[in-house]
């Protein structure tokens, strides 16, 4: 056998070890569900920017032993929050643009009262390269941003979300992962829909919103009645 063919040989066989060594890719998918609640009469305008659409973990290996990580959860985030809100509210608006002062024609021909933009600000996790236990950890914090459709920020806050794969005797580690991560999914959606009109911020904006609505159901020339004392 030639020198050219060993070598080829050689290079093939490395390929594919290669290719088996490549990182573990999961793209999270799982059910949510719809919140029962009495819905918030208001039309909600949603911005998902493309890093939250894309988002992403990576987690490199640290030992020939192991394999790298990466855990696509973008995806899965935009499904549980199209599930989410629509359960929420009167009516929900998926947005191209983040409502700002010089886009202010585009978010206002929408007819929406506010505008949502969410976003992964910290995520940590724990992933048992050295152990054979199926079991993963994903914890998440969340920052949310309400606009008015003008562009002005009304509010900004944060809530957390766990996901704890629930029992190791899956087939796979990618199973256990995709599972712990639908359930921080699922707890972040639950956080959100008990805890939205509880921030400050948001309160003060609904309670804006029922002062208007009332004056404008207020017929023009409305005046109270006040009954004149007998002489």
């Amino acid at each position: 056998m030639s020198g050219s063919m060993i070598t080829a040989r050689f290079l093939t066989a490395a390929v594919v070890l290669l290719l088996g060594a490549c990182a573990n890719n999961v793209v999270v998918h799982g059910s949510f569900p719809t919140p029962v609640l009495e819905k918030l009469p208001y039309t909600l305008g949603v911005y998902y920017d493309p890093d939250f659409r894309n988002h992403e973990f990576f987690e490199e290996a640290t030992s020939r032993e192991e394999t790298d990580w990466r855990v696509k959860t973008g995806e899965a985030q935009v499904q549980m929050y199209n599930t989410l809100l629509p359960g929420m509210f009167e009516k929900i608006v998926i947005l191209n643009d983040l409502p700002r002062r010089d886009r202010v024609a585009a978010v206002a021909e929408e007819q929406v009262d506010a505008v949502l933009v969410p976003h992964v600000a910290e995520l940590q996790y724990s992933i048992p390269n050295h152990t054979k236990i199926n079991v993963f950890e994903i914890w998440m914090r969340y920052r949310y941003e309400l606009y008015a459709p003008d562009g002005e920020l009304l509010a900004d806050w944060t809530m957390t979300s766990y996901g704890k794969t629930p029992t190791a005797f899956l087939q796979s580690a990618e199973a256990a992962v995709n599972l712990a991560a639908v359930v921080a999914l699922r707890d972040a959606g639950a956080n959100f829909a008990l805890n939205f009109t509880r921030v400050p911020e948001v309160k003060l904006w609904m309670e804006s919103m029922a002062s208007k609505a009332k004056e404008s159901t207020a017929e023009p020339g409305d005046t109270p009645n006040f009954e004149e004392d007998s002489p």
